[in-house]
């Protein structure tokens, strides 16, 4: 497998692209990607791949379809980000240090695999990480977003990273991962709970699926949120998950899903045609989903609900 440095460019006013993951139903991406390429005078149909469970041959068979069926190329989400690494013929070098792909786009007939969860992570979280203390940063989670996470708050040079997974091998070979970049410089260790992660901490990721629904739970318990921290959420299914607004309660500076999905869409756009979309048009189309949900349901929409991450504290 050979690294990938180049990016296609749009070869018509049309392309096809998608998500596969599950469960994705309520995914925000068809209408940012396709309100993105309208605003470019392209025309974009993005395809949900929703398959639960898939096992090795049936990844391959989902990619080789993605690779004939005409696609520029398709987002991967949970839980498929690291399942689909070996089964592309190149990866990017951010995704192959990461070890997890979140993007892959099809140039002359090949799968080429990157990670956008990181760069976008990096330009959402950064207001929060320059406005705080500078300290440990403990992430829930060691999973594929987990893994871009991490290394999106190492690249921002957060000195430590505090790192917990309810299967503390992955979390091991997270921190193992991180270790082995001496550019980055950040030191990683791996906590055998929660506590023990956020102790001292100056702020939270959660980058694991507790809180996204159906889940109704929280990946930290409440006792251990303050106004001293910044908590960010990497759900955005509901946008104001049990861990954010209980941290907002306590004080703590929150950020929600909405800006990773932004970034992370507007840089996996620019790979599939070459364009770089609108952040404006992204931004109208993710809050008109999440709008259009609440106003579903039978909760109204919270108050600051698509307020841009990183909004200060409760005063």
């Amino acid at each position: 497998m050979t690294s990938a440095t180049h990016s296609p460019r749009a070869s018509s006013r049309r392309f096809l692209a998608g998500l596969l993951g599950a469960p994705i139903a309520q995914s925000a991406a068809p209408a940012m990607h396709e309100r993105a390429a309208e605003a470019l005078g392209l025309r974009c149909h993005y395809q949900l791949v929703e398959i639960a469970g898939a096992g090795r041959e049936e990844l391959k068979m989902v990619l080789e379809g993605v690779r004939r069926l005409g696609f520029t190329g398709i987002n991967v989400t949970f839980p498929y980000k690291e399942a689909v690494l070996d089964l592309l013929d190149e990866l990017s070098p951010g995704a192959a240090r990461i070890g997890a792909v979140n993007a892959v786009i099809v140039r002359d007939g090949r799968l080429i695999g990157h990670n956008t969860d990181t760069s976008g992570f990096a330009r959402a979280v950064t207001p929060l990480v320059t406005a705080s203390p500078h300290g440990a940063v403990a992430v829930i989670g060691a999973g594929g977003v987990g893994k871009a996470i991490a290394f999106a708050l190492a690249g921002l040079g957060v000195p430590e990273l505090r790192i917990f997974d309810s299967d503390r091998a992955k979390a091991a070979q997270l921190a193992a991962r991180l270790e082995g970049q001496e550019e980055i410089g950040a030191k990683a260790s791996v906590t055998p709970n929660v506590e023990d992660a956020l102790h001292g901490v100056a702020g939270v990721v959660n980058a694991s699926p507790v809180g996204m629904l159906p889940s109704v739970d929280t990946p930290v318990p409440d006792n251990l949120l303050h106004a001293g921290l910044w908590v960010a959420d990497a759900v955005y299914s509901p946008l104001w998950t049990p861990l954010l607004t209980a941290a907002k309660a306590k004080g703590a500076c929150v950020m929600t899903g909405r800006e990773l999905a932004i970034y992370q869409a507007a840089d996996a756009f620019e790979l599939f045609t070459g364009l770089a979309p609108s952040i404006a048009e992204l931004k109208m189309a993710f809050d008109g989903v999440m709008a259009k949900r609440y106003a579903a349901s039978s909760s109204p929409l919270p108050p600051h609900a698509l307020a841009r991450g990183g909004e200060g504290r409760r005063r």
